[in-house]
């Protein structure tokens, strides 16, 4: 079936980008909690927060359709629950040791890369390298302001990031709707339950943290989900990504404002090398990249 036509909807390209930036700044304003609630529960323990509350309302959403499945169909979906958890997993622990803005620059890295290995284009892989080198300049003069341990945790969310993209197309081909998602996650969140458990013991199952764990599924996981599904019916998917490439600057912004993390001239500078190198990216590739989704 033909995707609809930007004049077929209402609203056009400018309520679906509007719609596609909402969704990012719920996003990271999901991240932003998280990170206050770090103290009490930890980054594992927010994870399983996270997944176990966004695989419940995809489940009453979607109510996928178990029976009739393939091998193949449950090895796919399974593959993608793994990328799905360990990517959650990294990226909290990222962002509970260095700041938001700059961990999800450096995340961006790995769809960007693989934007290069599936675009097998010169420019791609220049567009790469700028990317690279915004990345690099994050550390600035002084190497040691990051915790390099946040820093390996933010580019092992970036690989998985790419993994999570390459799974979730190949899922998307095998599960109708949300059915994919809607399995993946909940496989996602029973695997990492018994971590988020162990990390943070009772204080899991505080009705304050619990409250804070939904809020943050709806933030980051909900609300972006169904706006970016309502806005690729309403733009092309290479305007959608170069809207995507924002994510550092308002994961940045976020960070100012919900969290204090102040940010550096520089790191701005880097930050916007960054966004231009993903813009690039998008509009240089090919129409049968995917569009990277968001975690």
């Amino acid at each position: 079936m033909p995707r609809p036509t930007t004049a077929a909807l209402p609203g056009g390209p400018i309520t679906a980008s509007a719609l596609v930036v909402v969704g990012l700044i719920a996003q990271d304003v999901g991240a932003g909690i998280s990170v206050l609630v770090f103290p009490e529960v930890g980054a594992a323990g927010m994870t399983a927060l996270r997944l176990v509350f966004s695989a419940a309302i995809l489940l009453i959403i979607a109510r996928p359709r178990l029976r009739g499945r393939s091998r193949r169909d449950w090895l796919t979906v399974l593959g993608f629950a793994a990328a799905l958890a360990a990517m959650n997993l990294c990226f909290y622990e990222a962002i509970s040791r260095i700041p938001l803005g700059i961990a999800v620059t450096i995340e961006v890295l790995g769809p960007l890369i693989l934007s290069v290995v599936l675009g097998r284009r010169w420019l791609n892989l220049l567009w790469a390298l700028l990317g690279l080198v915004g990345v690099v300049m994050l550390g600035g003069l002084n190497l040691e302001r990051l915790d390099p341990v946040g820093v390996l945790f933010a580019v092992a969310a970036g690989a998985l990031w790419a993994c999570y993209i390459l799974a979730s197309a190949a899922t998307g081909r095998r599960f109708e709707r949300l059915d994919g998602l809607a399995i993946a996650m909940a496989v996602a969140a029973i695997v990492v339950l018994p971590i988020g458990i162990g990390s943070a013991g009772p204080a899991l199952l505080d009705p304050r943290w619990l409250g804070l764990g939904v809020a943050v599924a709806v933030l980051s996981s909900t609300i972006p989900y169904a706006l970016e599904l309502v806005a690729l019916r309403r733009l092309p998917e290479a305007a959608f990504g170069v809207l995507m490439s924002l994510s550092p600057a308002i994961a940045a912004l976020a960070g100012l404002v919900i969290l204090g993390q102040s940010i550096s001239v520089l790191d701005v500078v880097a930050i916007a090398v960054v966004i231009v190198a993903s813009a690039g990216a998008v509009l240089t590739a090919r129409a049968k990249e995917p569009i990277p989704p968001t975690a």
